[in-house]
Order: structure tokens, then C-alpha cells, then sequence
């Protein structure tokens, strides 16, 4: 069996996804984490994913994205706001 279709390879990447997150708070990281936490519990409950590694990489990607785009939608910048400054540091 391959080292991709491992689940605690994606579960590895998921924590060190998420670690990473921690240590650059841009909630960029933080949506692949997520996904490489999906393709880790998807790969151990025994769903027929693992077949090749084109299969499990476009399902990382979608999931990924999905779960990036709802992470955006609910912690990311609202509408509207905008941060405006109104002084100069150097002044």
C-alpha cells in the first residue's frame, strides 16, 4: 500500500497544517488543515478513495477549497469593513 493512501499521513499534514495556521494567522493554512483532516477520517472509515494518487489529490483539492471557502465566509473580513487610518507615525 502507498504512503499517501495512509490515513495518518493526511492526519500528520492536517496537524501540521494547523500548527502552521498558528503561527501565521492569516486563515489561509487553516482550510487545508481541515481538508487533510477529512482525507484522513475519509481514508479511515474505508471509503474506496485511495485507488491513485490523482483521485486522492482532486479530492484533497475540492474538500479543501470547500471547507477554505467556509472558513472564509465565516471569520473573514465582513463587507463594508474597512480600516482606515487617519494619522501618520511619522507626524
Amino acid at each position: 500500500m502507498e504512503l499517501w493512501s495512509q490515513w495518518w499521513v493526511w492526519g500528520i499534514l492536517a496537524a501540521a497544517l494547523v500548527v502552521g495556521e498558528v503561527i501565521v494567522p492569516a486563515y489561509v493554512l487553516l482550510g487545508f488543515g481541515v481538508g487533510a483532516g477529512i482525507m484522513a477520517l475519509l481514508l479511515l472509515i474505508g471509503l474506496p478513495i485511495s485507488a491513485s494518487l490523482p483521485i486522492l489529490l482532486v479530492v484533497y483539492a475540492s474538500v479543501s477549497v470547500v471547507s477554505w471557502l467556509v472558513l472564509r465566509r465565516f471569520m473573514g473580513v465582513s463587507r463594508g469593513q474597512v480600516k482606515s487610518i487617519d494619522y501618520d507615525i511619522n507626524d
